[in-house]
């Protein structure tokens, strides 16, 4: 088996979410960080023919990169990667999934009360402001006209420099403030369609591959009040 460049940039995105990985059978992928507060989905071109754990993914990517066109043969306690001339091999073993962080089952999404696109080029300009800031939140706030302000700034600093975008949503109300740590927004690249919970939680999903987040909000957020 080879992995896809597709795969590979899923599962490095992956590794920022947790280190460590349990690949279930078929070809659907999933990772959930250690404080269960981000959920990521995928389905990707292989099909992998048994469970097997990964403790550090990083590594194993990293390792995949010693090799040229790598070719993954999967026993059932390690894979072999190998070259296209067969003369290259690594042994690579795999850990205990009983020891690693499984993901589970899919949230059960409630309704959105709040839908609205994130495009790539504004999801860069709100980590970028982020970062020139200083800030660790993106608050998604209910305007009128069917517009939301999303805004980078530091909720609980009123005099905080903050940088907004103004962008279409639909909601039955307009009186909502959700807010996100920015830190968990740890998506692929790309255009996101966006649903937001009054039960703090959103699902966010890769209008071109499908790639599905899902992404707990802070307590402090509110709606219809």
């Amino acid at each position: 088996m080879r992995l896809t460049k597709s795969t590979i940039q899923i599962l490095s995105n992956f590794a920022s979410i947790n280190s460590n990985i349990v690949i279930d059978q078929g070809n659907t992928i999933r990772t959930i960080s250690e404080a269960k507060n981000i959920l990521a989905k995928a389905t990707v071109e292989e099909t992998f023919d048994s469970e097997f754990g990964v403790y550090d993914l990083s590594e194993f990517l990293g390792v995949l990169k010693l090799v040229d066109n790598p070719n993954l043969n999967f026993q059932d306690d390690f894979v072999i990667i190998s070259d296209e001339s067969g003369l290259t091999n690594i042994k690579y073993f795999f850990s205990d999934t009983e020891m690693l962080t499984k993901a589970g089952k899919d949230v059960r999404m409630p309704e959105g009360d709040v839908k609205l696109d994130l495009s790539e080029d504004i999801l860069q300009k709100l980590r970028s402001a982020a970062g020139a800031l200083g800030h660790s939140e993106m608050i998604i706030q209910g305007i009128d006209n069917g517009l939301a302000k999303v805004t980078v700034t530091t909720s609980d600093n009123s005099t905080a420099n903050t940088f907004s975008i103004e962008i279409p949503a639909t909601s039955d109300v307009h009186t909502y403030k959700f807010v996100y740590n920015i830190n968990n927004l740890k998506m692929l690249s790309g255009d996101y369609e966006v649903e937001i919970s009054s039960k703090l939680i959103s699902k966010l999903t890769n209008k071109l591959n499908g790639l599905q987040y899902w992404i707990a909000l802070e307590k402090s957020s509110t709606y219809g009040e």
